[in-house]
């Protein structure tokens, strides 16, 4: 009883995570296309650019690739690459999507995170900022959204092998 007392806040505090993941996508997202939508008019129709709002641009793009893993990972959006799994039962596909979350998922973003961590803790020191003249800073906290992208991956892998299967009680 007291596992699955665990196990219901653990996949609660996944699906908060998710929930705010997804904001920030969504943030990400709509000012991606605010952003790029002025840069455009501001070159082509007025000649001019305006280079923070280029960085600030590319900063959203990157926030929201990095971050779009974990929230499609929880919606089960991830790409299956059997042919022949439409077939399969849904017992088989989740056993092998099980065996594959603790196999290949959580060990390569592991990975990921160990061999970013030393370029992130640079990044931090030096509080890196933008490559271009004149463009913004805080390029450090951007770089920081990939391990947190590869950590929140990790965590909603973990909480897809421990979900009940679809039509038993869950929490």
């Amino acid at each position: 009883m007291r596992l699955s007392a665990l196990i219901s806040a653990y996949l609660g505090f996944c699906r908060w995570l998710d929930r705010l993941a997804l904001a920030l996508c969504v943030s990400a997202g709509l000012f991606l296309a605010g952003a790029v939508l002025v840069v455009v008019v501001l070159r082509y129709g007025f000649g001019t650019g305006f280079v923070e709002l280029q960085d600030a641009a590319a900063y959203a793009f990157a926030v929201l690739m990095a971050l779009s893993i974990p929230v499609t990972l929880a919606r089960g959006g991830h790409v299956r690459v059997e042919v022949v799994s439409e077939r399969l039962s849904r017992a088989y596909l989740r056993a092998a999507d099980a065996v594959a979350l603790v196999i290949f998922l959580i060990p390569v973003f592991g990975l990921l995170i160990r061999a970013f961590w030393p370029d992130l803790v640079y990044a931090w020191s030096i509080r890196e900022g933008s490559v271009e003249t004149g463009g913004l800073g805080g390029l450090f906290l951007v770089k920081t959204a990939l391990p947190v992208a590869a950590a929140l991956t990790i965590l909603q892998g973990l909480a897809q092998v421990l979900r009940p299967a679809p039509g038993k009680d869950s929490a």
